[in-house]
């Protein structure tokens, strides 16, 4: 099946112990990359086993997307949600009834409720497959409690193997999946978190970093990317900014009209070159393997959700760049808006521990990726060696000293002034300061460095918690962090590193500092095969607009490569190709050998 059908020579990591494991009709939690093929070990066990694949999702545009490129190979595959119309409803559940369909995707709430439990229950299920796990758990990043009902499933299906499936769970995640879900004594195949395609970055912002984001999508033209924003609105000015800078941008998110969203992403998803800018409300749904790069204007809520999302580029495992951007006052606002939730105390305390994680992996000395990686639980991680840290490892100084200064301003100061204002009174320069300011023993103390490395270092003091901003409605004030740890730094126990990235310099530029972009990651095509690749991408396109289906459906751009490397002149040649199984080959050989043979 993995051959014929989806046109893979061999299984990847850990695909065909998790697939082996349903087979032998027991139940199991998958914790796979992104990228990493997760869908395969539901599908091909539903298709291999007597009886219908129940497939939970979160989001009507992932099933949307797997059904279509089911279909594609000619696999019975189908969804019920709340777009489908009574007559498709109607020819659903004909099928499913005459035992002709092999998968049927459903969101949790469908699922549960008591009309479609009751028709199921008088079927014979495949399996149970639970995608995106971790949306069980309230340690995990992207918390919905409708999955906690989907416990129910042991006792409704208690001979179904279930299998729960997620690209992003830590150790107590993955405890309360399997609690949750009542996968206790089930085996556990957690893969490594390892993406080698991707090349990470991150850089601090220089004020709302528009015109930062600007500069890395223009230098990266003819590519397609994703552009998270934090909020609605600035996805839509952003977009807009994009667009008015002669970018293909669009917005994207849950404030737009259905109608307008499901336009959007097919336009997404069909082109060849285009840019979302997208809220976490696009994250779930996005499955197009030519992603070239995703940069977070604003920083995601966790290392779970960096990964996740981030990890929508470079799913056809070519290169790909995952770049983010982000600032102390990003961080404060984060801890502001979990603060502000409706939270039990311990989850609102590992929920403020991620978000600094976080911060401390963006703000870190070492590898980024073996910095993630070591974050899910993996030992013995070598650097990436390729991330802008393993590139260009930053130089630390010692500011242990100024750390202490400014401590004890925002101490002297009690609380009362901003990071500005803090700043001043360390360089002596605050306006018309009072007697009792100016005979501070901090008044002037900090000579020593610029307005500039001053709040360089009030961020890393942020960062590590040492010091936290209190929101004073829009006007944060600066106040002592976690009092343990400052009076650590007054002792000497602990010390406080002021990162310093080196800048070398560069002759072609006219100040002689470095260019601040980057060119982007070309596709992995030689010239001589160039024109026969660009050939079969536009029979791509129009075929794709012939069937109203993405075009990576048909096949993806890598497959499209290895066909204009091999340029292959018969039908068993074709075969051989990855992604390539029997459906693709029945269907669209003919059409691919008369293009590979005018080169």
């Amino acid at each position: 099946m993995l051959n014929q059908t989806f046109g893979h020579a061999a299984f990847r990591g850990l695909q065909e112990a998790v697939i082996g494991e349903v087979l032998a009709g027991k139940s199991a939690l998958a914790v796979l990359p992104t990228g990493g093929g997760k869908s395969l070990c539901y599908q091909i066990p539903s298709m291999a086993l007597p009886g219908l694949g129940l497939v939970v999702s979160p989001l009507i545009a992932l099933m949307a997307d797997q059904v279509a490129g089911l279909r594609q190979m000619g696999v019975a595959a189908a969804r019920l949600d709340s777009t489908a119309s009574p007559a498709e409803r109607r020819e659903t559940w004909e099928a499913i009834e005459a035992g002709t369909l092999d998968l049927l995707y459903v969101s949790p709430e469908g699922l549960m409720q008591p009309s479609m439990l009751e028709r199921l229950s008088q079927l014979r299920l495949a399996l149970v497959a639970i995608d995106e796990a971790h949306c069980v758990s309230q340690w995990g990043h992207d918390f919905r409690p409708e999955y906690r009902t989907l416990g129910r499933l042991a006792e409704l299906f208690p001979t179904t193997p279930r299998l729960a499936v997620t690209a992003t769970a830590d150790a107590r995640t993955r405890e309360d999946i399997r609690a949750e879900l009542r996968l206790e004594g089930c085996l556990e195949f957690v893969d490594s978190f390892a993406r080698p395609e991707l090349i990470l970055s991150a850089e601090r912002k220089t004020g709302r970093g528009r015109n930062r984001v600007i500069e890395l999508v223009q230098a990266r033209r003819g590519r397609s990317g994703v552009v998270y924003s934090g909020s609605r609105d600035g996805a839509d000015s952003l977009a807009a900014e994009l667009a008015e800078a002669g970018v293909p941008a669009l917005a994207y998110h849950a404030g737009l009209d259905k109608q307008v969203r499901a336009d959007r992403l097919t336009r997404f998803l069909d082109a060849d070159e285009a840019v979302m800018v997208a809220t976490i409300a696009f994250g779930m749904g996005v499955d197009k393997p030519d992603v070239r790069y995703v940069i977070h204007a604003d920083p995601p809520a966790s290392i779970e959700a960096y990964w996740q999302e981030i990890g929508r580029a470079g799913r056809d495992g070519e290169p790909a760049e995952g770049i983010t951007l982000y600032s102390s006052a990003d961080l404060s606002w984060a801890l502001r808006r979990i603060e502000t939730r409706e939270l039990a105390d311990e989850v609102r305390m590992v929920q403020v521990r991620k978000a600094r994680q976080l911060y401390a992996m963006l703000e870190g000395m070492g590898c980024r990726a073996a910095a993630v990686r070591r974050y899910f639980g993996e030992d013995q991680v070598e650097p990436c060696g390729q991330c802008d840290l393993c590139l260009e490892p930053p130089a630390a100084v010692d500011a242990s000293l100024a750390a202490q200064k400014a401590l004890s301003a925002v101490h002297r100061l009690n609380g009362r002034f901003g990071r500005g204002r803090v700043v001043d009174h360390l360089l002596g320069k605050t306006k018309e300061p009072t007697p009792f300011e100016a005979g501070l023993s901090t008044f002037g103390v900090g000579t020593e460095f610029s307005p500039a490395g001053w709040r360089d270092l009030i961020d890393q003091l942020l960062f590590e918690g040492l010091l936290r901003e209190d929101p004073n409605d829009g006007r944060p004030l600066l106040a002592l962090g976690d009092g343990e740890a400052v009076r650590a730094v007054y002792r000497g126990e602990r010390k406080v590193g002021l990162r310093r990235a080196p800048e070398a310099h560069d002759p072609t530029t006219r100040s002689g500092r470095p260019r601040k972009s980057r060119g982007g990651v070309p596709l992995a095509v030689d010239a001589a095969d160039m024109a026969l690749f660009d050939a079969l991408r536009a029979w791509r396109r129009q075929e794709a607009a012939r069937q109203a289906v993405p075009p990576y459906v048909i096949f993806h751009d890598r497959t499209l490569a290895e066909m204009a490397e091999i340029k292959p002149r018969e039908r068993s040649v074709l075969a051989r190709i990855g992604g390539v199984g029997q459906g693709k080959l029945d269907r669209y050989g003919e059409a691919i050998l008369a293009i590979t043979a005018n080169y």
